[in-house]
């Protein structure tokens, strides 16, 4: 996916109508666009309302009226074209095709899972370890991206998901390769735990020694 693509494809991610490859390279693609990270939350009140939609909508009722499959391709085409005449009728773009949506007898086109990502950002002093997650909101859960840089050489990591209860999930592990004075590595995995009842986030070796503490603010 190019630079440009990536940038076309914010309304699309946070409406949550990327497949699962665009999703995991958009993740990357946040971590480093600034602008893409504010398009994405101005957006997260739309995916809400879109997500409070679909689960009001009585799951026996049959649609009266059928959507063309192209609808959604052809909503985020014309989102796309009206993004690159401006930011602000870029959004009111993606606002009108969500009100056609939800106006129409028929389930929702778009879905999305929950709100715009959220991005965390640390660095341990004493280990050296810096990294960056982004947690999104799932239906099932929460789905969890990282890239880290650790510098402590060769050891089997794993991240943890703290909830506010004091519960423990192992999200992700991986193993730091020894030939690598400071490796940088990215690595995705997911918690049952909901984003908002989550506390922080721990990096651990598996024998047990904290070596990075990423706290939800």
């Amino acid at each position: 996916m190019r630079s440009l693509e990536r940038h076309r494809d914010a309304g699309a991610y946070a409406l949550g109508v990327l497949d699962a490859a665009d999703t995991f390279r958009f993740d990357d693609h946040l971590m480093d666009c600034p602008d893409c990270r504010a398009l994405v939350q101005e957006l997260g009140p739309t995916a809400q309302q879109l997500a409070a939609y679909d689960r009001l909508t009585p799951p026996h009722v049959e649609a009266l009226a059928v959507p063309s499959p192209g609808l959604a391709g052809r909503l985020l085409a014309e989102t796309g074209r009206l993004r690159r005449a401006g930011r602000r009728r870029w959004l009111c773009a993606v606002a009108a095709s969500v009100a056609l949506a939800l106006a129409a007898p028929v389930t929702a086109v778009l879905r999305a899972d929950g709100p715009g990502p959220e991005q965390i950002s640390a660095r341990d002093g004493r280990t050296g370890v810096s990294a960056t997650l982004t947690a999104r909101g799932r239906a099932w859960g929460t789905d969890i991206g990282l890239r880290i840089s650790d510098p402590e050489g060769a050891h089997i990591c794993e991240l943890v998901a703290v909830g506010t209860d004091g519960s423990e999930q192992t999200v992700t592990t991986w193993k730091v390769p020894a030939a690598e004075v400071s490796a940088e590595l990215s690595t995705r995995g997911g918690a049952a735990l909901p984003r908002d009842d989550i506390a922080r986030y721990e990096v651990r070796t598996t024998d047990g020694r904290r070596l990075l503490t990423l706290r939800r603010t």
